[in-house]
């Protein structure tokens, strides 16, 4: 029986993402800030869930959680990172920003180097983590959010290298969603919305395939290639 770990399912993809595990036989750990929420996916099925709850931005206990947390399903195979911020933020208000970094760059940075050394040590594993299509270009609505998915791109890839060279099983997944139907799909013009359904399923597909980046929905990929072509001169007087 194959043991996952999902990091933020408390609702959204990762709440999703934790149940179709379970339905394909796997033991899951669920983890987020929300301990009855948890507890609520848990009650779905008592002997398939186990709850460790956290807040990634408290750095120093997050290692402690996740180990105590694989002692208690026995073992991983898969590590699903599905838990960030971000909001508008048209004033520049730093507590927004910095609440952005803490989640998306520190917080985020301590679970997956968890993860990466507990791979490496076993010498296999599945690190997983969602991202956004944000990280692509810099944005004026949200300047931390984006810039601090693009941290989180390029410290996956970084992380991909690095598995590389160490000849090992371990794969990185990098999942850069664009509108998904959840509470993180802020912004006044939204296109090509996927349901949370659609937008996991699709996810689950790809992580089978141990496909090094996905972009949710498919179609995302057209603009994800249109952002890295733009001129930035246009990006940044059209845009």
């Amino acid at each position: 029986m194959k043991k996952a770990i999902v990091v933020g399912a408390t609702s959204g993809i990762g709440k999703k993402l934790a149940q179709i595990l379970v339905s394909k036989g796997y033991v899951v750990g669920i983890t987020g800030r929300r301990v009855e929420l948890l507890e609520e996916l848990k009650n779905e099925n008592s002997s398939s869930y186990f709850i460790k709850s956290f807040d990634i931005t408290d750095t120093q206990i997050c290692p402690q959680k996740l180990e105590e947390l694989v002692v208690e399903i026995g073992g991983l195979d898969l590590f699903i990172l599905s838990s960030g911020t971000g909001e508008i933020n048209h004033k520049l208000n730093f507590e927004i920003e910095k609440q952005t970094v803490n989640t998306n760059v520190l917080g985020f940075t301590s679970v997956v180097d968890w993860a990466f050394n507990y791979f490496e040590k076993q010498k296999s594993g599945h690190l997983v983590a969602i991202t956004s299509i944000a990280g692509i270009r810099g944005g004026r609505f949200a300047p931390a959010y984006n810039a601090s998915k693009a941290y989180q791109i390029n410290y996956l890839e970084g992380l991909s290298q690095k598995a590389s060279k160490l000849k090992s099983h371990i794969y990185i997944t990098d999942i850069r969603p664009g509108f998904v139907d959840t509470a993180m799909a802020k912004g006044e013009v939204k296109f090509w919305v996927s349901s949370i359904e659609k937008a996991s399923n699709q996810i689950y597909k790809a992580l089978l395939k141990k496909k090094k980046v996905v972009y949710i929905t498919h179609r995302w990929k057209m603009i994800a290639l249109l952002l890295k072509l733009l001129p930035r001169k246009i990006y940044t007087k059209k845009l």
